[in-house]
C-alpha cells in the first residue's frame, strides 16, 4: 500500500510540474509511473487470488 501512495504522490508531482518540464520528459515520467502502478496492481491481484496464502 505504501508503494501505491508513493506512486500517486509522484504522479501528482509530475502532473504539477508538467507546465515546467518539456513534454518528452513528462511523458516518460508518466509512462514509468503508470507501469509501476500496473505492476503493483497485477501483483496484488495475483496475491489475493491465491487461497490459503497469507
Amino acid at each position: 500500500m505504501l508503494f501505491l501512495v508513493v506512486a500517486l504522490l509522484l504522479l501528482a508531482f509530475v502532473v504539477g510540474s508538467a507546465a515546467y518540464l518539456p513534454l518528452p520528459v513528462t511523458l516518460v515520467a508518466s509512462v514509468v509511473i503508470a507501469a509501476w502502478l500496473a505492476v503493483f496492481a497485477v501483483r496484488e491481484r495475483r496475491r489475493r487470488s491465491r487461497p490459503g496464502r497469507a
